[in-house]
């Protein structure tokens, strides 16, 4: 059996954390949260350095949350463990094709 990965919760709002190593679908990865507690979860897929690990199920169209702001809507239902990445999120922010109505 692999050794655990490392993520992080930055805020306790946070419905996602970011991960310290490269992870394989199946590796479990502890979540440290700032308040000390950690949470172990399996990994549903691949997940880069870097990148976010779901901590619990995410709706389609719920906020996704990260260090405490909101940094998209979730495009798809999000299962816990899940890799959360463009393919199921979609960023609220700089939005190149929003226009201000007039």
């Amino acid at each position: 059996m692999s050794e655990k990965k490392l993520a992080v919760q930055v805020q306790p709002i946070d419905n996602v954390a970011s991960i310290f190593a490269e992870v394989q679908a199946g590796d479990q990865v502890e979540v440290a949260a700032r308040d000390g507690s950690r949470v172990t979860l399996t990994a549903n897929q691949d997940i880069p350095y870097g990148h976010k690990i779901a901590l619990r199920e995410i709706a389609k169209g719920e906020t996704v949350t990260k260090y405490g702001e909101s940094i998209g809507i979730a495009t798809a239902d999000i299962q816990r463990g899940d890799y959360v990445h463009v393919h199921n999120l979609d960023s609220a922010r700089a939005r190149g094709d929003w226009k201000e109505q007039k």
